[in-house]
């Protein structure tokens, strides 16, 4: 019966967390998802043995077993994953990609590139060609990726590559990704989908609440040495505060102070301007490296949470300056307001630290129409995930930095 429970529970976490994605997934993600599988399984099993045998009083002396064992178990899993993913790998060759553009080309298929392992853009085409054409050239490729077409155009492609048989990848738009959250009505004889846009039910806010408090509330506990090492470091570095605090953005656009670990030297802003860190910004501190690597940087925020301003989950808070610059260019970005930022959420774990305001965007909509205590959950381990991914705490290149001055125009 315990190995039932234990094999049942293994699977059931490891499909939440991607364990098994090994065609999709790259070698680190599917490590660290291997390994928080076994780490949370066998926590789980452990206590539910102690529940059955009413053993409780053992549990530090299983405590030092029990992590020795999850440690054994990860090293063994990722020994046998990755000669896995190297032969699914060589079982079935990237797919070649015929890559479709609009007017806006944002160089979407260097980033399908830099999956090499499972996707090639081989060729890329404007969609204004003529059918005949564009029939041609889809029918020599395993896919086609449509990137920022017209509606219309877009039907007409979508419409084609169905009667070929050939899978699509599909960059959405604000609207599609609204309509993608919509529920099936069956009333009439005519399809309906219902968008209802309505956010969060007052039952979701109630059970959300309570989860920041007790969640932000034990962290800080558990957390506490963390912190106070953390705090002494900086203040011996360079004798400056421990804290930064800055005006930022939440539910409703209100505004409030997000409190962080200081990273950088004082005054890194004296001149009033927001300057985004850079891949290589001196203005970082030796401490300051290290926490930012870690996400220790943002722990202080478990007392925005505890105070109310913040979700565990939820949109990142923005500077009001990015708020005001990005509203400007795309209108929006204002529904990002519509729910509580968050220490963590959709667009932090699926994107980068200078992921495109469009692509947050669209990343935390997704979020924002499809929420659900699961997709919390869920948010929550993926963010433990990420810390072992290098590219998400990326700075902003030259280029981006120069972009966040002049952001982004947009036919959404």
């Amino acid at each position: 019966m315990a190995l039932m429970i234990y094999a049942i529970l293994f699977g059931f976490m490891g499909y939440g967390l991607r364990a098994f994605k090994i065609g999709v997934e790259r070698k680190a993600n599917i490590m660290a998802s291997v390994g928080l599988t076994a780490f949370v399984t066998d926590a789980i099993e452990v206590l539910l043995s102690m529940a059955i045998t009413g053993q409780f009083r053992f549990f530090w002396a299983f405590m030092w077993r029990y992590i020795l064992l999850c440690i054994a178990q990860v090293i063994v899993l990722c020994l046998i994953a990755i000669p896995m993913i190297n032969l699914y790998r060589k079982r079935y060759p990237p797919l070649k990609i015929l890559e479709i553009y609009g007017d806006y080309h944002h160089g979407i298929h260097n980033k399908i590139n830099s999956v090499f392992y499972k996707y090639r853009v081989s060729e890329m085409v404007h969609y204004s060609v003529s059918n005949a054409l564009l029939h041609e050239k889809v029918k020599k490729y395993d896919a086609v990726l449509i990137s920022d077409v017209p509606s219309h155009y877009k039907n007409i492609i979508l419409k084609m590559c169905v009667s070929m048989d050939k899978r699509v990848y599909l960059v959405p738009k604000i609207s599609d990704i609204i309509v993608k959250s919509a529920e099936e009505l069956n009333l009439i004889d005519t399809p309906l989908f219902l968008c209802r846009n309505i956010g969060m039910s007052t039952y979701q806010k109630v059970i959300k609440r309570t989860c920041d408090v007790i969640l932000s509330g034990m962290a800080l506990v558990v957390l506490s040495p963390i912190l106070l090492v953390t705090a002494i470091a900086i203040k011996l570095e360079d004798g400056g505060p421990v804290f930064f605090k800055q005006e930022r953005c939440t539910i409703n656009n209100k505004k409030f102070m997000i409190i962080k670990f200081r990273s950088m030297i004082v005054d890194a802003e004296k001149d009033g301007r927001p300057h985004p860190a850079g891949e290589k910004d001196d203005r970082i501190t030796k401490v300051g490296n290290i926490i930012r690597a870690t996400r220790i940087d943002e722990l202080p925020q478990l007392i925005n949470i505890l105070r109310g301003d913040m979700s565990i989950v939820g949109p990142r808070p923005e500077r009001i300056e990015h708020v005001e610059k990005y509203t400007e260019k795309i209108p929006e970005f204002t529904f990002r307001s519509k729910v509580k930022g968050g220490l963590t959420g959709y667009a932090q774990v699926y994107g980068k630290y200078n992921t495109t305001a469009l692509d947050k965007l669209k990343l935390d909509l997704i979020y924002i129409m499809n929420y659900s205590l699961l997709l919390d959950v869920q948010i929550i381990f993926e963010t433990v995930k990420i810390l072992f991914q290098k590219e998400s705490t990326e700075g902003f290149s030259e280029d981006r930095i120069a972009e966040m001055h002049n952001v982004e125009n947009t036919n959404e």
